[in-house]
């Protein structure tokens, strides 16, 4: 008999009032399943998708997504202890080889196969199981869809060229060394599969599953995602159209939840007027305190899961509490990012990213000057204190602190910190959140203006764009009366940048800022600016590191060494060289 691993899941208690003993947010993994008695019946399918969510949550994956997606930029530099991960202290210098573990795409491809070995066997236990609907089937191959669309659109960002393959992988007669599909026919096919399968999708999961609504895959993630990939592709029209229905959904639940609220607990119904018609989560609006934003949507606030719902479109879920719940904690965040018995983690801001809290005038790039230390995102990002605290701790606050206040009785804000302990990080990870695809679609905006050109097309596209990124850039400000601080921008070559440096200030540290370079240079068809970004970071080989930059093919990741002994069909990344150490016999094809 055929005989394939898979993760299979139990349950194991309830959390947040829910209780299923198939509930696949509150399981663990594993067993190996013979093929013709396991795919029978719907609880077998429900078993492999929470496997798919399980592999996704693995703190390998997590890590890749946070490295791959971040840890090249001008945001990161070493940590404490750095020394202890000599792969991450070597890529920290853009010193990448084909031997470095995060090179590693297996737990990517892992999650592939398991979503392929789904959307393969379901449409058998739908013909044999009674009680498997076919729109149930629909929206699971939907969902399946997505997940594995989701991999392969971080895999090719990281590695453009990747081994493509829609078919399960089950036993050892199948050829496991594809060759490798190009960047564009991967996209290409990600956009018609998701196009295919949107309908199907779950809208939105009801209020008694409360977890599944950000925490499984919805029609709004899928949108979120082609979102994106259009982007990436060249195509603005699209991108601003899957935006919009994003944000017109997103604009739906915050009605719904304005309806709910009565005048005690109404936190400030005039959202969408303060930040632009946008329904952002809101932020304080006491003269005093703020930080409420970070709270809900990234802190410990389980309190408040309706407004964080009007902002998170998908992310990973993860308990604080793990031996409790039977969850699992945030493990990547954890070491990487530090806790409150390590303060900072294996990473840190880079030099750069801390010297622009204190920095003035021309020398003030990340955080607007007009702004000064007004934007709260200095203090939700990095552990800066402000105020009259002497504290120089260098290190990163965001997905770290379980909460953080920001205090401004003087004028001059202070915040407060509590961090999550050693092995108890429960911060979700934010796949995508609202603000992205806000500012993804004032760059498509931007890009579909013509340079140099004072029409009024243009003009509309850039007044359309700039609301968008003063919406998000109000919702920072430590300040009750909300005023655009950012000026005003006349020509598209202003705008790209003022876009660029919002996603920068509002996502750091959250595995974008690295792919956004990319993008750019993709777009470009030069380095430029993501070599100047790179070298900003960088206290010594400056010139080194903008020579082996200069390439196009620089800018992506090499094939790992193990890859490429075993899938003979793999061409290394030319900026790598050979990947080749030459302590070993490398196999003959036959």
């Amino acid at each position: 008999m055929k005989r394939i691993h898979y993760y299979i899941v139990c349950a194991i208690s309830a959390v947040c009032g829910l209780s299923a003993c198939s509930d696949f947010l509150e399981i663990e993994p594993q067993n190996e399943i013979i093929l013709e008695k396991f795919w029978n019946e719907k609880a077998d399918v429900d078993a492999i998708i929470a496997g798919c969510y399980s592999g996704l949550q693995s703190e390998a994956v997590i890590k890749r997504m946070m490295v791959w997606g971040e840890f090249r930029s001008d945001n990161i530099g070493p940590g404490s202890n750095v020394g202890s991960d000599a792969n991450l202290e070597k890529l920290l210098k853009e010193n990448i080889e084909a031997k470095n573990s995060y090179t590693n795409w297996s737990g990517f491809y892992s999650v592939i196969n398991r979503c392929n070995t789904v959307i393969n066997y379901a449409p058998g236990v739908a013909d044999r199981d009674p009680a498997y609907t076919g729109s149930e089937l629909q929206a699971n191959i939907a969902e399946m869809v997505a997940l594995r669309s989701l991999c392969y659109f971080y895999l090719i960002r990281t590695f453009r060229d990747v081994p493509f393959s829609r078919q399960p992988f089950i036993d050892d007669s199948q050829a496991f060394d594809l060759p490798a599909t190009p960047f564009n026919a991967v996209l290409d096919s990600l956009i018609d599969d998701l196009e295919g399968v949107k309908s199907f999708a779950i809208k939105r999961y009801p209020v008694t599953k409360e977890m599944y609504q950000t925490g499984r895959i919805t029609q709004d993630a899928i949108h979120a995602l082609l979102c994106e990939l259009y982007l990436w592709k060249k195509d603005y029209q699209n991108c601003v159209r899957y935006a919009d229905l994003v944000i017109e959904s997103k604009k739906a639940i915050y009605e719904e939840n304005r309806q709910k609220r009565t005048s005690s607990s109404a936190r400030n119904d005039e959202t969408l007027n303060r930040y632009n018609g946008f329904p952002l989560v809101n932020n304080s609006t006491t003269a005093n305190y703020y930080g409420d934003d970070y709270n809900t949507i990234f802190g410990s606030d389980r309190n408040n899961v309706d407004e964080a719902n009007q902002e998170i479109i998908f992310q990973l879920v993860f308990d604080d509490n793990p031996e409790g719940s039977g969850m699992i904690a945030n493990a990547a965040v954890n070491s990487f990012y530090g806790n409150s018995q390590s303060t900072t983690g294996l990473v840190a801001p880079s030099d750069y990213i801390y010297s622009q809290i204190d920095a003035t005038g021309q020398d003030r790039k990340v955080f607007a000057d007009k702004n000064k230390k007004l934007d709260g995102r200095i203090y939700t990002n990095c552990l800066y204190r402000g105020g009259n605290s002497t504290s120089s701790d260098k290190a990163i606050r965001k997905y770290a602190a379980s909460s953080i206040d920001i205090i401004n009785s003087s004028g001059t804000p202070e915040a407060s910190y509590s961090i999550y302990r050693q092995n108890q990080n429960g911060s979700n990870w934010i796949i995508y959140r609202l603000t992205d695809i806000m500012l993804l679609k004032a760059e498509a905006l931007t890009q579909m203006m013509d340079s140099g050109e004072a029409s009024d097309a243009n003009k509309s596209l850039l007044d359309r764009a700039f609301t968008l990124v003063s919406a998000v850039n109000k919702r920072s400000l430590c300040q009750t009366e909300l005023k655009d601080t950012l000026g005003r921008v006349t020509t598209k070559g202003d705008m790209e940048e003022l876009v660029m440096r919002e996603r920068q200030r509002e996502l750091m540290f959250e595995g974008k800022r690295w792919f956004d370079l990319v993008r750019i240079a993709q777009r470009t068809g030069n380095t430029s600016k993501l070599k100047e970004a790179a070298m900003l970071k960088a206290t010594t080989g400056q010139e080194l590191i903008g020579n082996h930059l200069s390439k196009m093919d620089a800018i992506y990741w090499p094939y790992n060494l193990d890859e490429m002994k075993v899938n003979l069909n793999l061409v290394q990344n030319p900026a790598f060289g050979s990947g080749e150490d030459q302590s070993y016999q490398k196999t003959t094809k036959k």
